[in-house]
């Protein structure tokens, strides 16, 4: 008979295994010595701690399903529980229960962490929903339409809940960009529907424009073609396709237009700066008749100059007042002229002025014998008095003899 401390062989070569329970039967050998049939058994103990070992390893160090450790220990313990080893079968048992509250320890640790996974996944989707629904409202379109698939993107990344909390928020999720979508879709018809409109209006501004464009009525034409102008910016855009060809036929309609315009009023102005200077001569010439010495050749000079002047087409509108003003001026001169000679020669008014003149002499010489009389008596406030009124006639006589003197009396 053969023995170690964890087992040993009887006579019959049963092989024995020393437990906390007694010694419980290993197995039979036959084939060998009783040293041959421990070395044997204990090498089966050495393989069970090396797998237990393996599987402590894996269950530390690697991502192992707890079910699937937990099969391996179940596994492993019905070896040790079958007692086909010699060795210290109680340890292996210890180790495995330990090996099993790690598993489990990891399993409620896996399965805290899920449930903060899902938490922190619910509430990413919550917001990515709010989110959603709010941008369901936005007119802004391009950006919220980017956004909106950037959240898809970001939806599709996050780990998948429950059935019914994650089909309950990508409803309301695919809800919010079918209304955006929606509304976009009407928005783009609308705007479409807009710019076929404004596409027609233009089309009728353009046959306008390129019907006046050869029009020689310069100011009308011209007044229409900026009420076409506003016309065109209340009409909106047409279509991207019809935009500008139809602008540039309207801007050329109108270039044409102008640009003969241009040409009619450039030689214009030419020949109005021309006429300018021929009316500048005429008021130079018109001016050195002043003073006026001879009236009647002043009056046939200005004649003849007038009828020059009257017989030159029109200047700068810039320069109308100025050189107007000069030729006024002398015509003035000439008119005054005319009313003094008028007055002088005219022997009614001389008369009148004479008869005047001569009223108020008496009337001064009669109030200075009066004052006299006043001041001799001692009557002071009487002179005082008379020779105010004195004051007042000399002041009408000396203008009444300076009238009588236009006259050469």
């Amino acid at each position: 008979m053969s023995s170690d401390p964890w087992g040993r062989v009887d006579e019959t070569g049963t092989v024995y295994v020393r437990t906390a329970d007694g010694e419980q039967v290993v197995g039979s050998w036959q084939a060998g010595t009783p040293e041959e049939a421990l070395a044997y058994f204990e090498r089966k103990y050495e393989g069970l701690v090396v797998e237990i070992g393996l599987l402590e390893r894996r269950v530390k160090t690697t991502d192992l399903s707890a079910k699937d450790a937990t099969t391996a220990i179940d596994h492993l313990r019905t070896q040790v529980d079958e007692h086909h080893a010699v060795g210290d079968l109680e340890a292996l048992r210890k180790r495995l229960d330990k090996l099993v509250e790690a598993v489990e320890s990891r399993r409620e640790e896996r399965k805290a962490q899920k449930a903060r996974q899902n938490d922190e996944a619910r509430h990413a989707k919550e917001k990515l929903v709010a989110e959603a629904e709010e941008l369901a409202a936005s007119e802004q379109w391009r950006v919220a339409g980017e956004r909106l698939r950037a959240l898809v993107d970001t939806w599709k990344g996050l780990p998948r809940l429950d059935r019914k909390a994650d089909d309950e928020l990508w409803h309301r999720f695919s809800h919010a960009r079918s209304a955006f979508s929606k509304r976009r879709k009407a928005h783009f018809a609308s705007l479409d529907a807009q710019r076929e409109d404004s596409r027609k209006a233009k089309e009728k501004l353009v046959s306008e424009a390129e019907s006046l464009s050869n029009s020689t009525d310069w100011g009308a034409t011209a007044a229409r073609y900026r009420e076409l102008m506003a016309d065109w910016k209340a009409a909106g855009r047409a279509q991207r396709e019809h935009e500008d060809d139809l602008w540039n036929r309207f801007r050329g309609a109108q270039d044409v237009f102008f640009q003969a315009r241009g040409e009619v009023f450039a030689e214009r102005d030419a020949e109005q700066r021309e006429n300018l200077t021929r009316k500048e001569e005429l008021a130079v010439e018109a001016e050195k008749l002043l003073p006026v010495s001879d009236l009647k050749a002043a009056r046939s000079a200005f004649r003849s100059i007038n009828e020059r002047w009257e017989a030159i087409g029109h200047v700068p509108r810039d320069a109308r007042p100025k050189i107007e003003g000069r030729m006024h001026a002398v015509e003035r001169a000439i008119q005054e002229a005319e009313e003094s000679e008028w007055r002088r020669t005219n022997p009614e008014a001389r008369a009148r002025a004479a008869g005047l003149t001569g009223q108020l002499q008496d009337a001064v010489d009669k109030l200075e014998k009066q004052i006299d009389t006043a001041r001799a008596s001692g009557n002071n406030a009487k002179a005082d008095k008379l020779g105010r009124e004195l004051e007042g006639r000399k002041a009408l006589l000396d203008q009444a003899l300076k009238g009588l003197e236009e006259f050469g009396g």
